[in-house]
């Protein structure tokens, strides 16, 4: 805690001495009532409790606490923030801002957690069971593997994927005198005139030319567009047949959609398909596997595919059925399907996404 907030705590919040002396309110506050304030934690560990806790702990704490909100794998329900995934989307049109891809240091998750977690139960966790589910949270995120132990000891020794996106604000310095330098009032243009315009006709002082001239380009535009889906479309009936093989029973497949729902939190297919807790799985059928592009696999899932695991029908199946058990050590939560009937519909939808 600063030296400015214990002042503040001591004076104004609890009408410490001065108010006492001039207004004759209240009292001094005590060191045990500064101390329940106390409990900031910094990014050098400062403030950190003793106390240590492992992933495979906090996953039983977090399903029991944390779920309802954050969503199993930390995807979030509602409108309740995502704690993993978004990897690579800070530079997108629609970042996801999680622990793993965003937030600078993991003294923040432990600080929150402690503060202000669970919702409704502020400060209730114990200081092992928050370290628990920070390790937790971390292993979420693919950066720790849920035999992981969290302990003030190797604290300082945890770096989060962004720490390096953040820097101290040196605008001052470097921007500052920018704004605030006499402006240039010599050398100016005698006229100004405006040069280009917005397909939008709104957007700009609107005249007869101007439309004239943006339909013209919207005609050759759409012309230009007719032509080309005609060249395609030829093409295409000119090209030589593909060889049909046998497709997945559409009845199946689409039972199998219907049983990839329980996947969905953490998986996407089909068109536009990204990788977010898991990797996405256009295509997964034929592929080694831990060898997507853009993914961090466990090493579990890695070695196995090194090992020569290639995803069919029949490892498909097995993995759904028992995860942990088939791979040791891989990092998918999901407890598995039990039902032949869900295992051979799901198979069927995953055959239909990779053709």
């Amino acid at each position: 805690m600063s030296k400015f907030l214990k002042a503040l705590l001591a004076t104004t919040l609890l009408a410490g001495p001065v108010a006492a002396e001039e207004f004759g309110l209240g009292r001094e506050a005590l060191p045990e009532e500064i101390a329940a304030w106390d409990i900031d934690v910094r990014p050098d560990g400062q403030g950190l409790p003793e106390g240590s806790g492992t992933a495979e702990e906090g996953e039983v704490i977090y399903v029991e606490r944390c779920a309802v909100c954050h969503g199993d794998f930390g995807e979030a329900r509602g409108r309740w923030p995502v704690l993993a995934g978004g990897e690579d989307s800070l530079d997108s049109e629609d970042p996801v801002k999680t622990v793993g891809s965003y937030w600078p240091y993991l003294s923040t998750v432990y600080d929150y957690v402690h503060r202000a977690m669970p919702f409704g139960e502020a400060q209730s966790l114990t200081a092992d069971e928050t370290y628990a589910l920070t390790a937790y949270i971390l292993y979420l995120n693919f950066l720790e593997d849920l035999d992981f132990e969290l302990s003030r000891d190797n604290f300082a020794e945890v770096s989060l994927p962004n720490e390096d996106g953040f820097f101290m604000d040196d605008r001052e310095e470097t921007e500052f005198a920018a704004f605030v330098r006499e402006p240039c009032m010599e050398d100016c243009k005698d006229t100004v005139e405006i040069t280009k315009r917005a397909a939008v006709i709104d957007v700009t002082p609107e005249d007869a030319a101007a439309r004239e001239r943006v339909e013209s380009a919207a005609e050759e535009l759409a012309e230009a567009e007719t032509t080309e889906a005609a060249t395609t479309e030829t093409a295409e009936a000119e090209a030589p047949a593909a060889e049909e093989t046998a497709a997945p029973d559409p009845e199946l497949v689409a039972a199998g959609e219907k049983v990839f729902r329980k996947c969905q939190a953490c998986h996407m297919i089909g068109e536009g398909a990204k990788n977010r807790v898991g990797p996405h799985l256009n295509g997964i059928m034929g592929r080694t596997a831990g060898t997507l592009d853009g993914f961090r696999y466990s090493p579990a899932m890695v070695e196995a595919g090194e090992g020569g695991l290639v995803w069919n029908d029949e490892t498909v199946q097995a993995y759904l059925e028992d995860p942990r058990g088939y791979i040791k050590g891989n990092r998918m939560s999901f407890a598995g399907l039990r039902k032949d009937e869900e295992l051979a519909a799901i198979t069927a939808y995953l055959q239909a996404a990779s053709e």
